[in-house]
């Protein structure tokens, strides 16, 4: 195995283990969360249930951060591992649709337009941030999915 490959594989080795606890750490803080229905009078509370702020904090900080981990660090280094050049994310998002590991680009690509409703827009409206983090927890699993069959698929390949 030569010097890239072995340090393309420790990479993935060590995102595998980044992703696996981020993903940990998010399920957590989702049931925290969403354990019962987040509607727009929860979520109006915020400003004086400090418990809740800091459990939506804590969730929007870790969705947000699984998110970026997949997308800037995960799937560049798998296509690289796989000998695909690596381009612009919206570019790289439709390699990984085409390539079987994600359903779709597109929604990847809306849910990133959430994530900045949830981190930027929330003082402004509950109802925004209502809608962000609902649809967030609705995309979870999708996420999951995209970082777990990534992974996967190196795994069959020998790269991991």
């Amino acid at each position: 195995m030569s010097s890239n490959a072995t340090e393309t594989t420790e990479r993935l080795r060590f995102l595998q283990r980044v992703v696996g606890k981020e993903i940990q750490h998010l399920r957590y803080s989702a049931g925290n969360v969403f354990g019962q229905p987040l509607t727009e009078e929860r979520v109006a509370t915020l400003g004086e249930d400090e418990a809740l702020a800091e459990k939506v904090e804590a969730y929007t900080s870790r969705f947000c951060r699984l998110q970026d981990t997949v997308g800037d660090k995960l799937l560049p280094l798998w296509l690289r591992a796989l000998g695909e050049k690596t381009a612009a994310a919206v570019d790289n998002l439709d390699k990984a649709e085409k390539l079987g590991v994600l359903a779709s680009a597109d929604k990847w690509l809306e849910i990133r337009q959430i994530r900045n409703q949830m981190i930027h827009e929330y003082i402004e409206s509950t109802k925004v941030l209502t809608d962000a983090l609902n649809t967030a927890f609705d995309y979870q699993e999708s996420l999951i999915e995209f970082a777990t069959a990534m992974l996967r698929d190196a795994e069959r390949r020998g790269l991991l």
